[in-house]
């Protein structure tokens, strides 16, 4: 840290504000008290307080009131990376793999490095006449650390929506559940192919995986490849879901559903929920404010629903073309739309605030203003500073939120009416009382004048 002293004359965030001029705080609980640096996660309550579209109204204060050199970081940073994909070898297992009776490690062969060779289809005990989708067991031997996620491709030109029970195991014999309803789903529509090729995993760590279809299938799936994903450094957090409920506006386009959310949220994903089975093609688009025309928010894709068996399926979500922080957003249908109005589903990662720990504690964390703004501090060369002294798993230690406190609440959301400018205001009286005077006195010269 002496090194990086000079760090610490970072100059404070000084504008002229005070604990008045934001309508709530939240105290902060410091993991330690010499961390020197701290990042907090923001959270929903936060978020809806914010006005300014860079947030630059949320500052973080000392025990003085003063605030200290805050920056708002992504949700992955400073450290999250995402893991490497890295494909692995697949092999199609028999129809009756998944019995009690069955064991994989018999009718496989394993080299001395624990990879797998080949995994005979038909062996001792095996159904010779059996058909259909046996699944397949995954030789993740060869990697290292924990998996996040299985993608796959395949051959298969028909629809289908098949599911696996996904296990795990270091010696083909013991087997422990890790998902008992992952998907595959490829869905065709108009000339539209719709599919989920990624199963999430909880970042397993095993040297094989088997999936086994949930009920019979007349086929086998396809498969020409696999690819496991590994676990990153540091995950990102998964996606947060606003659930927004629309109106029904008819606009000189058509039938559209407008929606409002209550917060500068980093939106980066979407979801459209509609009543029942259902599959439609739609248009999101959005706008800071009613004054603002409608941007593009993302490609027109096709949100369907299908419930099957008890068990119900649904597109992906829908990522945008960039993060937005909007608050007025537009849905609309390429077909006809009859029944109540869909549910819109916006995701976001909430982001990190970092701070430096100058002055005393308490810190807290101060947010929703129209009134201050926070001014930029050097922060992410310090991130990047201390990463490179200390290794690249070095992170600020960990603040958390508080119970929120009610500030000036919504007056502090009002704008400031400006202040008067008696100087321009003086500078006009001079000028309008200089032109009358010299009026005036042209008028008695006039009057004064003889006639000829």
């Amino acid at each position: 840290m002496k090194k990086l002293a000079w760090f610490l004359l970072l100059p404070l965030a000084a504008f002229a504000a005070s604990r008045d001029d934001f309508a709530s705080q939240w105290p902060l609980a410091l993991q330690g008290a010499d961390g020197g640096a701290y990042r907090v996660v923001l959270d929903r309550e936060v978020y809806r307080q914010l006005q300014s579209p860079r947030l630059q109204d949320l500052v973080v204060v000392n025990a003085q009131g003063t605030p200290v050199a805050t920056a708002v970081f992504p949700a992955d940073a400073p450290l999250a990376q995402a893991g490497a994909s890295i494909a692995v070898p697949w092999f199609p297992l028999p129809v009756d793999a998944g019995g009690p009776a069955r064991d994989i490690a018999t009718i496989s062969e394993i080299a001395t490095d624990g990879s797998l060779r080949r995994v005979e289809l038909r062996g001792p005990g095996a159904n010779e006449g059996a058909t259909g989708d046996g699944g397949f067991v995954i030789d993740a031997s060869q990697l290292r650390g924990a998996i996040a996620a299985l993608r796959f491709t395949w051959s298969d030109d028909a629809a289908f929506d098949r599911g696996y029970r996904v296990s795990a195991s270091d010696d083909l014999r013991q087997w422990r559940d890790v998902d008992a309803d992952a998907r595959l789903v490829q869905l065709l529509n108009n000339g539209q192919r719709i599919v989920e090729d990624r199963i999430a995993l909880p970042a397993v760590q095993a040297r094989y995986l088997r999936l086994l279809p949930q009920s019979p299938q007349a086929a086998a799936l396809q498969v020409t490849g696999v690819t496991a994903e590994r676990v990153g450094h540091l995950a990102a957090p998964a996606l947060q879901w606003e659930e927004l409920q629309g109106r029904r506006v008819e606009s000189p386009d058509g039938l559209v559903f407008e929606f409002v959310l209550d917060g500068r949220f980093p939106v980066e994903a979407a979801d459209v929920v509609s009543a029942g089975n259902s599959t439609r093609t739609w248009t999101l688009e959005s706008r800071d404010d009613d004054a603002s025309p409608w941007q593009p928010a993302a490609s027109p894709w096709v949100a369907y629903r299908v419930d099957s068996g008890g068990k119900a399926s649904s597109s992906p979500a829908q990522p945008l073309h960039a993060g937005a922080r909007h608050r007025h957003w537009r849905l609309r249908a390429r077909d006809a739309f009859e029944g109540p109005a869909p549910v819109l589903r916006l995701g976001y990662r909430p982001e990190v605030v970092v701070f430096l720990a100058e002055g005393g504690p308490p810190f807290a964390l101060l947010a929703g203003s129209a009134r201050a703004s926070r001014q930029d501090a050097p922060l992410p060369q310090l991130v990047e500073a201390l990463r490179s002294e200390r290794g690249r798993d070095w992170q600020p230690a960990t603040a958390t939120l508080g119970q929120r406190a009610l500030l000036a609440g919504d007056a502090a959301l009002q704008p400031v009416a400006p202040p008067i400018d008696w100087k321009r205001w003086l500078l006009w009286g001079v000028l309008v009382v200089g032109a009358l005077l010299v009026a005036g006195f042209a008028f008695s010269l006039l009057r004064g004048k003889p006639a000829a």
